[in-house]
């Protein structure tokens, strides 16, 4: 159990790596989207001036993005220029848009930065410093950009060819709807920006190029399924996870949330049967009517959907969406319908974990049921001294974009309206300031944030969206 619970953190973890990489960068995707569905040839807007700046976007900006922010990822500016430079090397080495490359070569050179100063930098003589700043990562990058030109270059265009092959072949056999057995399952053990942004966006800005548009963009971002979902439980789920439903669903399918639904199917794991059903369905039907984006929809939004749409496939993705919530809808209401009187809520499920770890205990705790007991005086010691010195909460999410920000967004509300003065901000999970006295994350999150930042408090709710830890936390500030 335990050692299957440490693999889950090192796949979010990795795919966390892979998302952070491209999610920041996602304005400049849309805008690389928004130009090519309006200006090329086959756009709604033919434009050939305007359309010359589709080429050196695709294989020049969008890579050297990723490649710098790769870098910076694992050591700040410093090896994001370096990560940029080597980037470089791999787009010339190759004749296609290196996604994949950028992707390697942009951490690979921040690593290595890192790692050449960790030597260096402290045995630099007073007077030297900018010498030796300017020369090491000068020389790092140039011979990162060549070793990628002549070799690293050709072989992730290898391997970015056999990808796409696989994909095609996929695609050719008519079976790229199974691939939502796998995908809807991942999306709520949080890998859904991995999936979406460290998967499926490279291989389809590549497909979208070639052809105009891509099906991958919608295998994870359609609405759909967690529609379904949430509107099962508005209609057929039981106290808090009932009343909440609704507001959670137009957060959902309107503002593109997805991460709001996952602990509604979580508390009842049988949905994932209708979670699956609902997205082989809605990729059937988008398969059917040939349906795709020009770029990836980011947030999930059925705006964003629509917005990202190639010209011929409204009809597709609109139905494709409906379908994927009917399916989703009817296996859901099935199950909730079926299952035992007294099921549990979101605000039961709470209840239980509260009796589990303690009453009043808000610290999600690695420690056994004995321990916490034990251990309960000087807890409660700690938490009134934390109370005093708390000037910032940390809400953090996978993306640091999305939920992340809706639940910061609540609980300032909240202090608002009670008058309390502290800052409150989101972040990504690997964005966590060290200055942080709280951090507020989803439970499946919780122990990946404690490893970035053991010594704050981690708080650990079920839903962003409506959670008695707020309430408790409040009453405790005002103490």
């Amino acid at each position: 159990m335990a050692e299957n619970k440490g693999a889950r953190a090192k796949i979010q973890r990795f795919g966390s790596y892979l998302s952070g990489m491209i999610m920041p960068n996602i304005g400049a995707f849309i805008a690389w989207g928004i130009i090519t569905a309006l200006f090329i040839p086959d756009g709604w807007f033919p434009n050939e001036s305007i359309a010359t700046l589709v080429d050196p976007m695709i294989k020049y900006l969008l890579p050297l993005l990723i490649g710098f922010t790769g870098g910076r990822m694992i050591y700040d500016l410093r090896g994001g220029v370096v990560g940029a430079t080597a980037t470089m090397g791999v787009i010339v080495g190759a004749d296609i848009p290196m996604f994949l490359g950028a992707m390697v070569m942009g951490p690979l050179a921040g690593y290595l930065m890192k790692k050449i100063d960790e030597v260096f930098q402290g045995k630099v003589r007073q007077g030297f410093e900018m010498l030796y700043n300017n020369f090491s990562s000068g020389i790092l990058g140039a011979l990162l950009a060549i070793a990628a030109v002549l070799g690293i270059g050709p072989l992730v265009e290898g391997l970015n060819h056999a990808l796409a092959s696989g994909v095609e072949v996929i695609v050719g056999a008519g079976l790229l709807p199974l691939a939502n057995i796998i995908i809807e399952p991942a999306k709520i053990l949080f890998l859904n920006n991995a999936i979406n942004h460290g998967i499926l966006s490279p291989i389809g800005v590549e497909q979208a190029a070639d052809v105009g548009k891509s099906i991958l963009f919608l295998l994870e971002s359609n609405p759909g399924p967690g529609l379904g979902i949430l509107l099962a439980f508005a209609i057929f789920g039981k106290g808090a996870s009932k009343s909440s439903a609704p507001g959670a669903a137009i957060i959902h399918f309107l503002g593109g949330i997805h991460e709001i639904y996952f602990p509604y199917v979580m508390m009842k794991p049988m949905l994932f049967l209708a979670v699956i059903a609902g997205g082989v369905s809605g990729v059937f039907t988008f398969q059917l009517f040939d349906a795709g984006l020009v770029a990836a929809a980011s947030p999930g939004s059925i705006f964003a959907l629509l917005a990202m749409a190639e010209k011929h496939s409204y009809l597709g993705i609109i139905l494709g969406v409906l379908v994927a919530a009917a399916v989703t809808f009817i296996v859901a209401a099935i199950i909730l319908k079926s299952g035992k009187q007294g099921e549990e809520d979101l605000s039961a499920a709470a209840d239980k974990m509260e009796a589990m770890k303690g009453k009043k205990s808000t610290v999600t705790n690695v420690l056994n049921q004995d321990q916490v007991e034990a251990n309960r005086p000087q807890e409660e010691v700690e938490k009134e001294k934390q109370a005093e010195e708390v000037n910032k909460i940390i809400f953090a999410c996978d993306a640091g974009m999305g939920s992340s920000a809706m639940g910061a967004s609540l609980l300032k509300n909240k202090f608002k309206k009670n008058e309390i003065n502290i800052d409150v901000t989101n972040k990504a999970i690997n964005d966590i300031p060290n200055d942080a006295d709280i951090v507020i994350t989803q439970k499946e999150l919780t122990d990946r944030a404690k490893a970035k930042l053991p010594d704050a408090e981690h708080i650990s709710v079920d839903n962003f969206l409506n959670s008695p830890r707020y309430d408790e936390l409040i009453e405790r500030l005002k103490k």
